[in-house]
């Protein structure tokens, strides 16, 4: 019996145990209930976190938008007077490639036109004679000396027997004003002869014919070919030369080789005019010593914009003939050239 009673309370105990232990069996399962719910709500979570990673990740590889490169606006406006405002043009690229080189000599050719849209030769001339003489006058002097001084000429030796026949001193002492009068005395003089004794009086129209001449270069003889005759040619004086290299159209230095570098990124048909239009913009505001960068139409396109005058006021006062109210260098200019409002120049002795 009392074996019995201790195996009731042993087994009682147990029981006990049993019905203490139940409750945290009972627990186990809602602590995974609830774990499992923080994963899911974590899960949950993560997934919007990575997708506003994903969507904050542009905008912290995203380079600071940079300010767009300021350049000036073309100063044609400038030109005629009213000032652009005061820019910095960004230099072109040294590895720039050849179309882009020549897209931008083309522009700069067309802008140029725009603005010189009389644009012409600036010697005074009836015939291909009086141009191919006023040619050989205007080296080592201005075209407007050359124009003051050949009426007197001309109105002495009207034709190529006249001034070959002419009395040098007689010459030299028309020809004084334009400087190194002797050397240009015998070589007008022996242009004459020339064409009179080879080629009947007239002027030749050929390239070959016209370098054969006392005075006359490659660069006279396209002066006369494009103005007198009408064919193609590309005149490289300074003012040329100079605007060319400053464009970076090209490095050359020799002439010829500057004609042939300049050529071959224009039509043929381009060339007469192009040789114009760079000339006038030489002499009226790209000027060798200090251009006027702050009144020039091509500015943007320009490598060398900030080597002179920027501020478009100050730059105004720097414009040379019409573009600042001076008179242009022919004394009979054309007349599209007057009704643009260009000034004849005076005569020599005039003001």
């Amino acid at each position: 019996m009392k074996k019995t009673a201790a195996s009731k309370k042993s087994a009682a105990a147990d029981g006990a145990s049993t019905t203490e232990e139940a409750p945290a069996t009972e627990k186990a399962p809602a602590a995974k209930k609830s774990a499992a719910a923080k994963k899911a709500a974590t899960a949950k979570k993560a997934p919007a976190k990575k997708a506003s990673a994903k969507k904050a990740a542009p905008l912290k590889r995203q380079a600071p938008a940079k300010k767009p490169a300021v350049v000036p606006k073309k100063a044609t406006a400038a030109v005629k007077g009213v000032a652009p405002a005061k820019t910095v043009a960004p230099k072109p690229p040294r590895g720039e490639s050849r179309t882009a080189l020549v897209r931008r000599a083309r522009r700069i050719n067309r802008e140029l036109a725009e603005v010189y849209p009389y644009a012409h030769p600036e010697l005074d001339f009836e015939n291909p004679f009086q141009l191919v003489v006023a040619t050989v006058l205007s080296a080592q002097t201005t075209d407007l000396r050359v124009n003051q001084t050949t009426p007197a000429l001309f109105a002495k030796y009207p034709t190529p027997e006249d001034l070959a026949a002419a009395v040098p001193e007689e010459v030299e002492e028309i020809l004084r004003p334009t400087g190194f009068f002797r050397a240009k005395t015998k070589s007008v003089i022996g242009l004459s002869k020339a064409l009179t004794e080879d080629f009947g009086g007239e002027v030749p129209g050929r390239l070959e014919d016209l370098v054969k001449l006392p005075g006359v270069g490659r660069k006279t003889a396209f002066v006369v070919l494009g103005n007198a005759f009408g064919r193609p040619g590309i005149t490289v004086d300074t003012h040329f030369q100079r605007l060319v290299r400053r464009w970076r159209w090209t490095e050359e230095t020799d002439p010829d080789k500057i004609e042939a570098a300049v050529g071959a990124l224009f039509p043929k048909s381009d060339w007469t005019d192009l040789s114009h239009h760079v000339i006038w913009h030489g002499r009226r505001i790209c000027h060798a010593r200090k251009p006027a960068c702050g009144a020039c139409p091509v500015a943007p396109l320009c490598p060398a914009y900030g080597e002179g005058e920027t501020d478009p006021e100050k730059a105004k006062k720097l414009l040379k003939y019409e573009k600042g109210g001076f008179p242009g260098q022919r004394l009979k200019p054309p007349q599209a050239y007057l009704d643009a409002g260009g000034k004849p120049a005076p005569p020599l002795g005039a003001g």
